[in-house]
């Protein structure tokens, strides 16, 4: 269960975790709480206000955001038939890239399920990463757990059998964050739906990875095609490390633009 609650800086989220819950789900919990709390300083990923037990529940009290990507952008592209800003998705990369590098640096983990539904916004113009509970240990850099995370969005060396026993490291994040990008500047995602998973081992193991192009309904700068192409091997990074984008106007603009879903956890006005 997730309340609103209105503090006298701004407002919180909190979350019940019901002494209930089976194993596997509160270890997520857990682990997503351990990787907040651990994260204070970094501004891309959501803070972790407090915590408290009632009853033999805890209550956690979470930053709260206006709406997560996976919402922001259908809405942009099915109901306003609009597309998001080159200059906006470079802010959304960088951020996303700042997040899992302190991921990596200073916990040693891996996030295992980069998506648009865990990329969050708000009106102040921030972008940060969030649900942590299914992160990876890495050990001399190296993840083995291969049953983690969103399966359309696993990188190839995540769902090929062959591999099972090299382990991954953080590339596999890097991958998803490229599926992400893709979905994000076309409004679809990139590959046709699946109907097994022989079709989706066929095609992102032994496939082409996908490929962003230019087309009559969308032109991209090519340092923009050149990175998410190539998965973070491109200086199109560091142009937004420096660059001012008004993101927080852009936000607003559409957040205005789209109509109040009180049952929605992460769209509050």
């Amino acid at each position: 269960m997730r309340t609103e609650s209105l503090i006298p800086n701004g407002s919180i989220q909190i979350r019940r975790i019901r002494s209930t819950v089976d194993e596997k789900e509160q270890k997520q919990l857990l682990m997503d709480l351990d990787v907040v709390m651990r994260s204070s300083d970094c501004l891309y990923i959501v803070q972790f206000y407090g915590a408290l037990f009632r009853e033999g529940d805890c209550w956690i009290c979470m930053e709260l955001m206006s709406i997560s990507l996976d919402k922001f952008y259908k809405y942009v592209y099915c109901a306003l038939d609009d597309v998001i800003p080159e200059e906006i998705l470079g802010k959304i990369t960088l951020a996303t890239v700042k997040a899992l590098n302190h991921l990596k640096e200073n916990l040693k983990i891996i996030h295992r399920d980069i998506k648009p539904s865990n990329i969050l916004l708000d009106r102040n113009g921030n972008i940060k990463l969030c649900d942590f509970g299914i992160s990876g240990q890495l050990v001399d850099s190296i993840a083995k757990t291969r049953d983690a995370g969103c399966r359309p969005y696993m990188a190839p060396e995540r769902i090929d059998p062959s591999a099972s026993r090299q382990g991954y490291d953080v590339r596999s994040d890097v991958w998803s964050l490229g599926i992400t990008l893709y979905e994000l500047a076309t409004g679809r995602f990139p590959y046709p739906k699946w109907n097994s998973v022989f079709d989706q081992l066929t095609q992102v193991v032994k496939g082409d990875p996908p490929h962003l192009s230019n087309s009559e309904e969308r032109q991209f700068s090519p340092k923009f095609i050149q990175f998410v192409n190539l998965w973070w091997k491109h200086p199109f990074i560091l142009m937004y490390e420096e660059r001012i984008v008004d993101v927080a106007s852009y936000v607003c603009r559409i957040l205005e633009e789209m109509p109040a879903s009180p049952g929605s956890p992460m769209y509050v006005d």
